[in-house]
């Protein structure tokens, strides 16, 4: 494809993105799974080109706003922004990718000439550009980043506008090695490197494809952001327990539950949507999973009720607004506002209510969210713990060192405090939140004398 015929299917892909509340990753991959002509090479260039854009939304929007609302805050307005701001082309160059012929962008007009020639000189260091734009957090998100971040939240927000890194996870139950897997990938060219803290992780040195690799298809290895193998590490599953992934989705961290059980004792898997059961159906299989029943919690289920009180784990990595995965997903931040935040607090509330009444005396419940908030983080399991006074906090270096360190990661938990809070600009990994909350053993009842 020529530059013009990758810069209209990137404004196409935007314009899908656009048009729909679904994720914009899936929209992109829906996007060019229907235009198969597409190679390789051009798919990498679009895709840079509308995550990159993706990226720098506040900003572009702030200097189309500000300097050229004549270009149109529109998805075709911001791909011309961007060919000058961030590629430094000038307005005839521009004109020559916007020419209107056959595949590519229709001709500039008057209008958008004219943005283009006020957007001259103009850059993203704007000295009159807010902070929170700047930075790209919605306006509404700013003041509870900063009541997690304070003076760091300049250096936290720059850690979410950059890329991830691409991680995967061994599978203990394949008797493959990390050692193993490591030397394998280098037999193919594909560095890899153990991750700092999981003892289960491996770190590419950039984004690949895994389902080529005999490595993923035979279930030797998952992809999986460190910050969640160690999310499922600290349920600190074992065999022979009975343990409880009670919103279990695709199935990723219950991968790591039946591995830590080595396929022995029960493990069920549940969630509210039936489709995202279904797609951990092949991830389970592949792994080798033998001890995983999945289950969809519909409207009149019995499942907690019935297991109330019998549970030795449950993991409740509970719906969130994902602020701990701007960089996979920089979509996401421009959905929630206060009012879809408190939403999702009322409903966290309600899940971990829910599922706490299945933890079994001495047992215990592991609250998860990859959201940053302390609004659902800190504050949902306070307000857990002032109803239910038969459960109390483990401190998270105590649960670090039984499982963690204990089977060959970092031998200090990384964070202070009580709780487990990762973030991307101190520990490299997705942003999230786990807290261990066990129930007090039943007292023994002394019989009258």
């Amino acid at each position: 494809m020529k530059n013009n015929a990758r810069l209209l299917a990137t404004i196409e892909a935007l314009e899908a993105i656009e048009a729909t509340d679904r994720p914009a990753d899936r929209v992109v991959d829906r996007y060019l799974k229907n235009r198969r002509f597409i190679g390789s090479g051009d798919r990498g260039a679009i895709l840079n080109r509308v995550w990159g854009l993706v990226r720098r939304r506040a900003r572009l929007d702030w200097l189309i706003k500000e300097h050229a609302r004549k270009l149109g805050r529109t998805p075709r307005g911001m791909v011309l922004a961007d060919l000058m701001l961030t590629d430094g082309f000038d307005l005839p160059r521009i004109g020559e990718m916007f020419d209107g012929s056959k595949y590519a962008p229709a001709n500039l007009n008057k209008d958008e000439a004219d943005g283009l020639r006020r957007l001259l000189g103009k850059s993203f260091d704007d000295p009159d550009m807010p902070d929170h734009v700047r930075l790209e957090c919605p306006p509404a998100l700013w003041p509870l980043l900063e009541t997690v971040y304070g003076d760091q939240i300049e250096a936290a927000l720059m850690a979410f506008g950059t890329e991830a890194p691409f991680d995967v996870r061994i599978n203990t139950l394949s008797g493959v090695s990390r050692e193993q897997a490591v030397a394998a990938l280098a037999q193919q060219n594909i560095p890899a490197v153990p991750s700092p803290l999981s003892p289960l992780g491996m770190r590419f040195d950039r984004r690949r494809p895994v389902d080529p690799l005999e490595l993923f298809r035979s279930g030797a290895i998952e992809v999986q952001d460190e910050g969640s193998q160690l999310a499922a590490l600290l349920v600190d599953a074992r065999p022979g327990m009975t343990v409880v992934d009670y919103c279990a989705g695709a199935g990723g961290k219950g991968l790591v539950l039946a591995a830590c059980m080595r396929n022995k004792g029960r493990l069920l898997l549940t969630d509210t949507s039936e489709a995202r059961i279904k797609r951990a159906t092949v991830r389970i299989r592949r792994a080798g999973v033998q001890n995983a029943e999945r289950r969809v919690l519909a409207d009149g289920d019995k499942t907690v009720k019935r297991l109330s009180g019998k549970v030795d784990r449950v993991l409740v990595d509970a719906p969130c607004t994902g602020t701990g995965t701007w960089r996979r997903n920089p979509d996401a931040k421009w959905r929630y506002g206060p009012e879809e935040v408190a939403e999702i607090v009322a409903l966290q509330r309600e899940i971990l209510d829910n599922a706490a009444r299945m933890v079994a005396p001495g047992g215990r419940a592991i609250y998860v969210t990859c959201s940053v908030l302390a609004e659902e983080n800190e504050a949902v399991v306070e307000s857990f713990l002032a109803a239910h006074e038969r459960f109390f906090v483990r401190p998270i270096a105590e649960v670090w060192a039984e499982t963690v360190a204990a089977q060959g990661g970092a031998a200090t938990c990384p964070t202070d405090g009580i709780f487990l809070r990762l973030s991307p600009h101190l520990h490299d990994t997705d942003g999230f939140f786990v807290a261990v909350l066990e129930r007090k053993p039943v007292e023994a009842t002394v019989e009258p004398a």
